[in-house]
This record gives C-alpha cells, sequence and structure tokens, in this order.
C-alpha cells in the first residue's frame, strides 16, 4: 500500500495556494483588528513614523509591531516610504474616530464577541443551528434589557450604515416620497443620509424599540436633522406601524429566515398606499449562489448573531413579487451592498 502512493506521488495541476489563504486570513486578519485596538492608526494619523518610533509611541516590541504594519500595508491601510508608515485614504476615511464615516465601532463589536467567531463559537451555532453572541438567545432581546450592550450594538451598526446612507437615495429618483418609515433603523443612520440627499422628504421616522429610539435621538441632534428625522418606539412584528408612502430595511431580512421575512414584505405592502415604495438595503448572494465571498462569510457572522442568513436579489425579488409589489429592481448601492425595491401598485 505504501508503495501505491509512492508510485502515486507526483505534483498536482494546482496549487496549495488557497489552502494557505484560509489559514493566513485566521492570522492576518486579526493583525488589521489589533492595530485598530492597540491604536496605531491613531498616532500614524498625527504624523508618519518609522517602526521603532511607533515601537516607542506604543511601548510594543518590534517583531510583533512589524508584523503588524506589515500587514496593514499589504492589505491596503498603510503606505511605506523611506522607512515611515503612512495611513492611505481607506484608513483615514473610515478608521480615524473624527472621521464622520468612521467604521470602527463595528470592528470594536467584532473584538469584543471575538469568541462567536471562533471555530469553537461558529462550530456551536453551525450544529445547534442557533446563534451564539451574547450567550446565545436572541440578541434583540438582550439588547433590549441591557442598554449598554444596546448602545455598544447601535454604535457598530451606525458606523457600518452612514456612508451607504449617502448613497442609496440617489439611485432611485425619490422625489415623489414624503414621508420615510426607516424599519428597525437604529441609530437612524439612514433616516439622517434620506433626509440630507432627498430635499423633497418631508420626514424620516425611525422605528425600534423604546430603548433604541433613546439612543438614536442623540444620533439625530449630533447631525442637527430634529425638524425632519423623527423617532416612533413600537415592536416592529406586533405593533401598528404609522403611516409612510416609503419603507426602508437596512441588514434586516439578514437577521431572519424567509418566513419571517414575508411577514414584513406583507406588513410593508398592506401599510403602503398606491404608489409607496419598499427599499430593502442588504449584501446579496449572486442568483445561483457560488458566491461571492463576502456575502456567504457574512452568513456566517449572521450564524453566529441571529437566526438569520444573506439573500440573493432573486429571492428578495420573489418574495416582493409574491405578496404584490411591482415594478421590482436591484441596483448596485455602496461597495457591498445593493437596494431590492418595488412599488405597490
Amino acid at each position: 500500500m505504501a508503495q501505491d502512493k509512492i508510485s502515486d506521488l507526483q505534483i498536482p495541476q494546482v496549487d496549495d495556494r488557497p489552502l494557505w489563504d484560509v489559514i493566513f486570513g485566521i492570522y492576518g486578519y486579526p493583525a488589521l483588528l489589533l492595530a485598530h485596538r492597540l491604536k496605531i492608526f491613531s498616532i500614524l494619523a498625527e504624523k508618519a513614523r518609522t517602526l521603532p518610533e511607533i515601537c516607542d509611541a506604543l511601548n510594543l516590541k518590534q517583531r510583533p509591531a512589524e508584523a503588524m504594519l506589515t500587514t496593514a500595508t499589504a492589505l491596503g491601510f498603510l503606505t511605506l516610504e523611506n522607512g515611515r508608515y503612512s495611513l492611505t485614504a481607506v484608513t483615514e476615511t473610515y478608521l480615524l474616530e473624527d472621521s464622520p464615516n468612521y467604521f470602527g465601532f463595528f470592528w470594536d463589536m467584532m473584538i469584543d464577541n471575538y469568541q462567536i467567531a471562533s471555530i469553537a463559537g461558529l462550530e456551536k451555532a453551525v450544529l445547534t443551528d442557533a446563534p451564539q453572541a451574547y450567550g446565545g438567545g436572541d440578541i434583540f432581546k438582550t439588547h433590549e434589557e441591557q442598554i449598554e450592550l444596546l448602545r455598544r450594538f447601535t454604535a457598530g451598526m451606525h458606523s457600518i450604515s452612514i456612508t451607504s446612507a449617502l448613497v442609496w437615495p440617489t439611485l432611485l429618483d425619490f422625489s415623489k416620497h414624503r414621508i420615510m418609515l426607516d424599519i428597525g433603523g437604529g441609530s437612524g443612520a439612514h433616516s439622517i443620509g434620506a433626509v440630507l440627499k432627498l430635499p423633497n422628504l418631508k420626514q424620516a421616522l425611525i422605528l425600534d424599540f423604546s430603548q433604541v429610539c433613546e439612543v438614536a435621538e442623540e444620533y439625530i441632534v449630533q447631525f442637527g436633522v430634529q425638524d425632519r428625522v423623527k423617532t416612533h418606539a413600537a415592536n416592529i412584528w406586533q405593533d401598528h406601524w404609522p403611516a409612510a408612502d416609503l419603507h426602508f430595511f437596512s441588514n434586516m431580512y439578514h437577521d431572519w429566515m424567509p418566513d419571517k421575512c414575508h411577514f414584513l414584505t406583507a406588513k410593508s405592502f398592506t401599510g403602503l398606499e398606491s404608489g409607496g415604495r419598499i427599499v430593502i438595503h442588504e449584501m446579496l448572494y449572486d442568483d445561483d449562489k457560488t458566491g461571492p465571498f463576502t456575502a456567504a462569510a457574512y452568513s456566517m457572522v449572521m450564524m453566529g448573531w441571529t437566526e438569520g442568513k444573506q439573500y440573493t436579489g432573486q429571492e428578495l425579488t420573489e418574495m416582493l413579487d409574491k405578496i404584490g409589489f411591482q415594478d421590482i429592481h436591484i441596483h448596485k448601492a455602496f461597495g457591498y451592498h445593493s437596494i431590492v425595491t418595488g412599488v405597490k401598485p
């Protein structure tokens, strides 16, 4: 038998880089989270620095610092010229806390809950088909009960939403719509983006739990849009939705399985008058579910955090069509996101 294996041994027709890429992803990407947590990007915002200068400023040894800096440079978050590390445009835009597009609160949330992304955490999520965040169970009920967790979660969601919120309103003609209902709107990032980009929109209403609405009020004041953005505390499943002619859902459908998504779609259809529009903002699978990697990975994130999954554009289109929406279209939005939209006849 051993002799047979020796005789079969030959150089494969494909190399082993994809297997290494999995290992390197496990170790490489956390280097960026650590660089963020250790304030490497913050000190480089002050000025370009050499490796020894960075180590002195942060009390780090050169070996681990070099590994993190090289990873960040390889992934396009830093540049290295004449021995000095500098921030790139993407880092200045998204990883400095004074930036209006700051993404870092979401990274903080991932770091604080990293056990969910461990092999053991994801294996348990896969084998039980149940989320593991905050010890398992319904994360939204957990947020309702624990205000500090809710604040951190809302800050994380805001940091991944505020830039996208400025893009989707520019993709279609929304000039006919006057009142937007932001269902499960969290911080209100998308409501804020909508009123900033849509001058004909008289008001955006953030529909969420009362505790979330209290946090959203702070963001509304921060952006100075108190006259056009309001909150409406309610349970989206049980309570009546206020009148609106534009229903918006961002990263909501992926929290739930199809039966609950159908419920939300039907409730939206019932609540809208003729001519009212639904907009679903999500990262979409390819219709044949061969990718993309980002949507597949996001489904694994959902495996750890919620009971939901990512959907294809076709699946959401069929969902809207079955409920009765017409003029259904899919548009690429910002980054990996898309919108699926339909109109009530």
